[in-house]
């Protein structure tokens, strides 16, 4: 484990309860609440000092309810610093209204994420409206966080082509094909994203790409170490994933594994993986 406090970069909290997720819809790992109290459970033995919170996909009407119920969360745990969002980017122009009310609602919203990862069609983030959304983000202060799959990368090269005042960040390191080892053509992509100095990497959603039940250190070891090599330390940040990662982990083996695939990081290379590098993009 780190010998010093960390920042999550990526934790959802959620309660289907009261929102509706329909992606949950008979999983019976995730179809529950996950909130502080679980959260704090979990990651027992690991000193989180600060965490971010990722928008979890609720039903689009409750969009603005669910920046405003982690907010809430925020005044019960101040380790809660910043939120990332759900915002209709492929509105363009159109997109201010809902972007007012959203900054207005919390200091805490420092990011938007509007997920790639399900649309049908392959260049749906480069239709000029959706393109000019993104754009926008600059003016609020936001930044975007691009949950992809690797297939998509050739269209969020371009769509990164296009916002060059934009402030990114890669959930996932892409989502690439662990379970069936594959490397290629993820890596040429990732080094061609990583020529952009305003996009960074997340270390984190890994282990739910590998076989859940299988995985070994072995099967990331590949992945980790071409993000550290074409995004340098200052753009890489560690995170949890949780809950959608305790599919396949538990917090405390995946910090431990990633801490043991970094291990010959410099101690200042390490700092920034694990704390500094969200703080400063995040501006926690």
């Amino acid at each position: 484990m780190p010998d010093f406090p960390i920042v999550d970069a990526h934790v959802h909290l959620w309660d289907p309860r009261h929102f509706r997720m329909g992606w949950l819809d008979g999983n019976a790992t995730l179809d529950r609440p996950y909130g502080l109290a679980e959260y704090r459970e979990h990651t027992a033995g690991v000193a989180v000092e600060a965490m971010v919170y990722l928008q979890v996909e609720v039903a689009p009407a409750y969009g603005l309810l669910e920046a405003r119920w982690a907010a809430e969360r925020a005044a019960e745990d101040p380790r809660l610093r910043a939120i990332v969002a759900w915002a209709p980017v492929e509105f363009g122009d159109q997109a201010r209204a809902y972007l007012d009310a959203l900054v207005a609602m919390s200091p805490l919203v420092k990011g938007v994420r509007r997920l790639i990862q399900g649309e049908p069609d392959p260049e749906f983030c480069l239709r000029p409206r959706f393109v000019r959304g993104v754009q926008l983000l600059a003016e609020y202060g936001l930044s975007f966080d691009l949950c992809i799959t690797h297939e998509q990368l050739p269209s969020v090269i371009r769509l990164v082509e296009q916002c060059p005042d934009a402030a990114f960040v890669l959930d996932h390191i892409g989502k690439p094909d662990i379970k069936d080892h594959l490397l290629d053509p993820w890596r040429e992509r990732i080094a061609t994203l990583a020529e952009h100095p305003n996009v960074m990497c997340k270390l984190s959603g890994m282990v739910t790409e590998a076989d859940h039940a299988a995985w070994t250190p072995d099967d990331l070891a590949p992945y980790v170490a071409h993000v550290l090599a074409a995004f340098g330390e200052d753009r890489v940040m560690f995170g949890g994933d949780w809950p959608v990662a305790f599919q396949a982990t538990t917090y405390p083996r995946w910090v431990a594994t990633l801490d043991d695939l970094t291990a010959t990081l410099s101690s200042g290379a390490k700092r920034k993986l694990w704390a500094e590098n969200a703080r400063r993009f995040y501006r926690l």
